[in-house]
């Protein structure tokens, strides 16, 4: 059986991209006892209000057609933003040389956040070029998340 946010994906994919996105994550999540389906757009130039109620509107009725959650949920439809999470390996190769945070789930050095350029991403653990004379790695199972970080 296929997981929700797969079928997700596979129905607003298309839509995404008739509407001159791509689809850059779908999320289904619990939070404070209710659930939450999310999509994340991205687009060049920047995600804007219109393409998210374009791309909400015709998702929704999709959804409300194809019935693939039991439970009562909230849909929400935004830019994936400019500090946005890096999942798979497409968005470690795409974005290799930019400024990212890396969090971690337990204490390294006395900190769980570490700040630099993103050097490396090998079977999930990630190297981050710090400053320092060697990237620092990061193994698969102590990485909690990724994030681009917008410089000023």
């Amino acid at each position: 059986m296929k997981k929700v946010t797969d079928i997700v994906w596979e129905l607003a994919e298309p839509v995404a991209k008739e509407n001159g996105c791509a689809l850059w994550d779908v999320e289904y999540v619990r939070e404070a006892g209710q659930w939450y389906l999310r999509l994340y757009l991205d687009k060049e130039g920047g995600v804007d209000i219109l393409d998210c109620e374009a791309v909400s509107r015709k998702v929704s009725d999709l959804l409300d057609e194809v019935d693939p959650i039991e439970s009562s949920y909230m849909f929400e439809v935004s830019s994936a933003g400019a500090e946005r999470q890096l999942k798979r390996p497409s968005d470690f190769e795409r974005f290799m040389g930019s400024p990212v945070l890396v969090k971690t789930y337990k204490n390294r050095d006395g900190r769980k956040e570490f700040a630099g350029i993103l050097a490396g991403y090998e079977d999930g653990a990630v190297l981050l070029d710090m400053g320092g004379q060697a990237p620092v790695r990061f193994e698969k199972a102590e990485v909690a998340l990724v994030r681009l970080r917008v410089e000023f």
